[in-house]
């Protein structure tokens, strides 16, 4: 039994064996060719460095990138915040006091000049007028029957004239009254729409109590305060960016006026810029962002303020400079006249044609190797 068992175990044996033997052989293989890749690639290394060695000295250069500089403009604005007003906005209240017997419009309504808002209780003055009209139709009667008399000469002249004033009197008191009348009708200044009724009809209305608000935003004015600083750069007639953050609405128009006087409280001016506003986009007390130019240059040395730099001897910059065949980093102090919107403008320091480095500039010192992108 026992060699029955040895003689089943070894051909399996034989077996595992050679398959190890196969496994270690394909291993082999492998690790060679893993071998043979790294040799090259160590050589394209190794041939990669001496090139770069004989270019630079053995130093490796910082990539950068470059700009040449050019004439350009320069332009430098003040922000204020301006609001939104209408010359044409009012609240309107009757000239006279009485129960409201009626309000003809509603609100949003679109009315005209001259169009009837609403209408007080006028009895008590009707019947003054009523009262005046008979008195003046006696008082003409007897002035023409004096006149008559006049003429012939019957009668005293104190009579005549006494009638003659008397009709005058009462024909100004009638004047008088229908004028009282008038002004219990409130009407419509100008055309415009109305924006909100106040009163309600049966309350009393008087001249101290607003009736409605009657708005007309075809023309609106935009105004703001500008420091006193700016007195002599800020003139009417030049030209202003309108910026509207709550509509998303832009747009251009040139300086209305300018105040005569300065605010002893903020010590400022202030500005007014007219606009059309037919599709009544804007609104009264509306924020606006006002942009006004007050400095400009042409054909300027301008460089992005980013790449600036500054130590205890002042602002630099850095430009790139060839020496031999290598190119470096050249420490160059500037300076500044003017700073906006990210922008600088350069004084002195540097010239039209000088290369800047505008990326990698805060990689590199003064000397330092690069090379561009």
């Amino acid at each position: 039994m026992k060699k029955l068992i040895i003689a089943g175990i070894i051909p399996f044996l034989f077996a595992c064996s050679a398959k190890d033997v196969e496994k270690d052989l394909t291993k082999e293989a492998q690790l060679k060719q893993y071998k043979s890749e790294l040799a090259i690639l160590k050589s394209k290394i190794s041939s990669l460095e001496k090139d770069i060695n004989s270019t630079s000295n053995g130093e490796l250069s910082i990539p950068v990138v470059l700009q040449e500089l050019k004439a350009s403009n320069f332009e430098q604005y003040i922000q204020i915040t301006g609001n939104v007003e209408a010359d044409k906005n009012i609240t309107i209240s009757p000239e006279a006091s009485g129960n409201i017997i009626s309000i003809d419009v509603q609100e949003g309504q679109k009315v005209n000049k001259g169009d009837v808002l609403g209408t007080l209780n006028t009895s008590q003055i009707q019947r003054m007028i009523d009262e005046a009209e008979t008195n003046l139709r006696l008082a003409t009667t007897l002035f023409k029957r004096q006149e008559r008399l006049w003429k012939q000469k019957i009668g005293s002249e104190i009579e005549y004239l006494q009638a003659k004033t008397n009709k005058e009197a009462l024909e100004g008191n009638l004047e008088a009254l229908r004028a009282q009348k008038d002004m219990a009708i409130i009407k419509a200044p100008f055309s415009g729409i109305v924006d909100e009724v106040y009163q309600k009809k049966g309350e009393l209305a008087s001249p101290s109590i607003p009736f409605l608000q009657l708005v007309n935003i075809d023309k609106v004015y935009v105004e703001g305060d500008v420091s006193e600083t700016y007195l002599n750069y800020i003139k009417a007639g030049e030209m202003a960016e309108l910026d509207f953050p709550a509509i998303g609405y832009h747009r251009n128009a040139s300086i209305t006026r300018t105040s005569n006087i300065i605010n002893p409280g903020n010590r400022s001016f202030k500005v007014r810029i007219n606009l059309n506003n037919q599709q009544h986009r804007i609104k009264p007390n509306l924020i606006s962002v006002i942009k006004i130019k007050d400095y400009e240059i042409k054909d300027a040395m301008v460089v992005p303020s980013i790449i600036i730099k500054k130590d205890f001897h002042g602002s630099y910059l850095y430009l790139a400079k060839k020496e031999g065949k290598n190119m470096v980093a050249k420490k160059t102090y500037v300076n500044i006249a003017k700073t906006y919107n990210n922008q600088s403008l350069i004084a002195s320091g540097i010239d039209f044609g000088d290369k800047i480095i505008t990326e990698g500039f805060s990689q590199v010192i003064n000397g330092t190797l690069i090379s561009t992108k």
